[in-house]
């Protein structure tokens, strides 16, 4: 059982990833088992370059933030764990959390958070009356988002990125992720606001 279970492997999610693994140290996050299900492998960061994103350097590929980010991600948190090669085909509501069945396996979570794309028709079953067209994106793309409420879509379960309804920027996508993450540690913390700041010589 996953206390959390990231789906997707794009900037939403390895940054939402990335937020919740830095708070292992905490005493309310120490023991929590996170994993992400690096679902998308035809992401829009394939064909994209960067000079507008802050932080990064000017013409940095989206193809290396990818691989780039998921080796931050296993060398600084490798407790956080990393599923490859499954692409998720379901989701159930259970009793306690979540069963997350992909095309090889099958999880259960307390927390799902979905962070693929918004790519129309949206393959996991279980969530389908959650579509609606996208808000922010032009009809003609034909895309689509999640019902959400600040992420929230319903108990337990989470969207962020391009699904929730953004639109389509990395900076926007990636603190989409880093949002729902401080969430997520908020509710671990017994509902007391919670972030996760690193600083020099501490």
């Amino acid at each position: 059982m996953f206390d959390a279970l990231i789906i997707g492997g794009g900037v939403s999610s390895v940054s939402c990833a990335l937020v919740l693994g830095s708070a292992h140290k905490k005493p309310f996050a120490e023991n929590k088992k996170i994993g992400v299900i690096v679902h998308q492998k035809a992401s829009s960061l394939q064909n994209a370059v960067f000079n507008n994103a802050y932080g990064i350097p000017k013409g940095k590929l989206g193809s290396e933030l990818l691989t780039e980010t998921t080796e931050q991600l296993k060398e600084l948190y490798p407790h956080v764990v990393q599923i490859e090669d499954e692409k998720v085909l379901k989701i159930e509501k259970q009793t306690k959390g979540f069963l997350v069945e992909t095309n090889k396996n099958k999880y259960t979570s307390k927390i799902v958070i979905i962070g693929i794309g918004a790519g129309n028709p949206f393959t996991i079953e279980g969530l389908e009356n959650y579509v609606i067209p996208h808000k922010k994106l032009p009809l003609e793309k034909n895309r689509i988002q999640l019902k959400n409420e600040d992420h929230f879509v319903e108990e337990g379960i989470y969207v962020i990125g391009v699904l929730a309804g953004h639109r389509s920027q990395l900076a926007i996508a990636s603190g989409s992720g880093a949002s729902v993450a401080t969430d997520v540690l908020t509710l671990w913390n017994e509902g007391k606001q919670t972030m996760v700041h690193e600083a020099v010589n501490k």
